[in-house]
């Protein structure tokens, strides 16, 4: 089979393992990273790059060819351009108030633009998310990305309960952590609408986007997002451990809407293997057609990280990024099993 494409992950999280406990509350999750990030400033610190190291070494265990990896200080785009993994490097920013959105969203894009793309590792731009990034900024970002032609762009969203609050009425834990972080601007216009319409209307979304979560969208919220082409991006463990709730991953592919797959980081999820999070994903949606979500996993992360034209299928012309998995002697419904939860030790690359 081809190998999996991870859409959504933060492997400069890596070495966040096991330091951030589950939350019964997104808002209660998100202080415990922000806490444990302060601890260990320097971006480059070598636990840091090791633990990188080591988030790469297992997802190419775990069957990933491709990853769409979200940065906040591009770190990981050396180690991802030295491995065998193709990815697509997202330099996310996060700033709700800023007074300047078109000079940090240009200073971002000739950031990008300095690094050394390669045929299997690019990078563009990602907005955090509606609750996190000022409206201004949030269209500089996707204007900044545009000009890269094809290059998709990332934002989290409508990801908790809180996010949906806030942007419906300016109130909440969201609110009450702009405030205490110093980043609250009391001249922010409440949308008073879901934050799927909010980036809708503002211009934010086409066939380039990922949104990523989507776990308290509705079903006219999906909608919206498949007319307009978005991919949403389930990741639906580290939705479990960070308080978020439960995907409607079934609505999610009833709405037509395109779906991809991610782990999220491993201050989320306890592993990178995308099989373990198809395994999930069949739990949540039994009625979903297991050759439907492995096609999330494969054709369409693929195409949302602009890589379909080498990676998500077995066709001529194609890298030849193969993977082969084993399976029981009796086994009848060969996709069945492969979105029942393979281990790595099932796995290997066939070598050309």
């Amino acid at each position: 089979m081809p190998g999996l494409v991870n859409a959504h992950t933060h492997l400069e999280l890596s070495y966040l393992r096991g330091r951030v406990p589950p939350a019964a509350e997104f808002v209660t999750w998100v202080r415990g990273v922000i806490a444990a990030r302060r601890q260990q400033p320097d971006a480059e610190a070598p636990e840091i790059l090791a633990a990188v190291g080591r988030g790469i070494e297992e997802a190419i265990a775990s069957g990933t060819a491709l990853v769409g990896d979200i940065s906040n200080t591009l770190v990981t785009f050396g180690p991802l351009a030295g491995s065998s993994l193709a990815a697509m490097v997202f330099y996310e920013l996060i700033q709700f108030s800023a007074a300047d959105a078109e000079r940090v969203a240009e200073g971002a894009r000739r950031r990008i633009g300095a690094l050394e793309s390669t045929d299997t590792v690019r990078a563009s731009l990602a907005a955090h998310a509606p609750y996190s990034v000022a409206p201004l900024l949030l269209r500089a970002i996707r204007r900044a990305a545009g000009r890269e032609g094809s290059a998709p762009c990332s934002v989290h969203l409508a990801e908790s309960t809180a996010e949906v609050d806030f942007i419906r009425t300016g109130e909440g834990p969201w609110r009450r952590m702009l405030e205490e972080l110093g980043a609250w601007d009391p001249s922010w216009a409440i949308p008073g609408v879901s934050p799927v319409q909010y980036l809708d209307e503002s211009g934010f979304f086409d066939a380039r986007v990922l949104a990523v979560h989507g776990v308290r969208m509705s079903n006219a919220d999906l909608e919206r997002l498949a007319r307009r082409g978005v991919t949403l991006v389930t990741c639906p463990r580290s939705n479990a451990h960070t308080g978020a709730g439960t995907p409607p991953i079934a609505d999610f592919y009833a709405s037509g809407v395109r779906v991809a797959v991610g782990t999220d980081s491993l201050a989320s999820t306890p592993d990178l293997s995308v099989f373990a999070e198809l395994a999930a994903m069949r739990a949540v949606a039994p009625s979903v057609p297991a050759a439907v979500l492995l096609d999330s996993a494969t054709r369409q992360g693929a195409r949302a990280l602009g890589f379909d034209a080498d990676y998500g299928s077995l066709e001529p012309g194609k890298r030849a990024r193969l993977l082969a998995v084993d399976l029981p002697r009796a086994e009848s419904d060969v996709e069945e099993y492969l979105v029942s939860g393979v281990c790595p030790e099932q796995l290997r690359w066939i070598e050309t």
